[in-house]
C-alpha cells in the first residue's frame, strides 16, 4: 500500500497547477492532503469526484480560505471521523481519522504558532490533545499512521538554519520536547528508519526563493506506531515535486 500526503498551500490553486496529472500519475491507495483552504462544496467537481477514489473533506466551520484537510483513497475505510472531540480544535477543520483494516491512519494539519503567543498556546495543546488520543489508542492494541504537516522540525538535521531558529516557533525547544515524547510513546519517524543524510527537506519558504538553495525545514511527516513498524517496506520525500510551498511524502507498507 502506498500512502501520499501533501500540503497544498491551497486545493484549487493546486489544481490548477496539475493536481490531479499528478496524482493520477503517481495513482496513490491513499492520499492525505492539508491546507486545502476551501469547503467540499467551493471546489471543482474533478476535486470532489476522481475517478477511483472515495473523497472525505473537512474545513472550518466559520473561517473561510484556512486550514482543511481532505482524504483521497481507492479503498473505503470501515470507519472516517472528523476532528478530536474537542470543539475548539475540530473548529478549525484539521482532522480526518480513517479505519482501515489492521490500522488506523491519522491525517492531520497541526496549527502554526509563529503568529502570537496565544496560537503558540493553541499549538501546544491541540498538541497535548492530539497525544493524549493516540496514546490511548495504542494502549488500546490499535496500530496507528499519523501524517501531516506537523509544523515543527524535530531535530537540527531537520533544518537548514537551526541556530538561527532557536527561538522562531517550529524549532522551539517546548515544540521539539513534544515531539520527544511523541516518540517516547512508541511512534516512529518513518523517513529517518530509512534515511539518516542531512539538506532533506519538505518545506521552504517561497518569499526568499529558499527552495532554490534548498534553505528548507523538515515539517511533513509520516509516523507510524512501533507494531506498525514491521509492515513498513519504503518511506521517502518527493522533493522534486512543486506546485505549493510544500513537497509531498510518502510511505509504503505491505499490510
Amino acid at each position: 500500500m502506498r500512502m501520499l500526503c501533501w500540503n497544498v498551500n491551497g486545493l484549487r490553486a493546486a489544481h490548477k497547477k496539475g493536481f490531479l496529472n499528478w496524482m493520477s500519475k503517481e495513482s496513490p491507495d491513499i492520499l492525505c492532503v492539508q491546507e486545502t483552504k476551501a469547503t467540499a462544496e467551493q471546489l471543482p467537481e474533478g476535486l470532489r469526484e476522481v475517478p477511483g477514489y472515495r473523497s472525505y473533506f473537512v474545513s472550518p466551520k466559520e473561517k473561510g480560505g484556512y486550514s482543511g484537510v481532505a482524504l483521497y483513497t481507492k479503498a473505503e475505510p470501515d470507519q472516517v471521523e472528523f476532528g478530536m472531540g474537542v470543539d475548539r480544535f475540530d473548529d478549525e477543520g484539521r482532522i480526518i481519522a480513517a479505519t482501515y483494516p489492521g490500522f488506523v491512519l491519522y491525517n492531520i494539519y497541526f496549527p502554526n504558532g509563529k503568529a502570537s503567543l496565544e496560537r503558540l498556546r493553541y499549538k501546544m495543546e491541540f498538541y497535548e490533545a492530539f497525544l493524549e488520543i493516540a496514546t490511548k489508542r495504542v494502549r488500546r492494541g490499535d496500530s496507528i499512521v499519523v501524517c501531516g504537516d506537523i509544523n515543527t522540525a524535530h531535530k537540527e538535521i531537520d533544518l537548514a538554519r537551526p541556530n538561527a531558529n532557536q527561538k522562531i516557533s517550529g524549532f522551539l525547544p517546548e515544540e521539539r520536547e513534544w515531539m520527544d515524547r511523541f516518540v517516547a510513546a512508541g511512534f516512529v519517524d518513518t523517513y529517518r528508519v530509512f534515511d539518516q543524510s542531512p539538506e532533506k527537506y519538505t518545506w521552504w519558504d517561497m518569499k526568499t526563493k529558499a527552495r532554490e538553495r534548498n534553505v528548507g525545514w523538515r515539517i511533513d511527516y509520516f509516523y507510524v506506531s512501533k507494531g506498525m513498524l514491521p509492515h513498513l517496506r519504503e518511506a521517502f520525500i518527493l522533493e522534486s515535486v512543486q506546485g505549493s510551498d510544500h513537497c509531498p511524502i510518502g510511505i509504503e507498507v505491505d499490510i
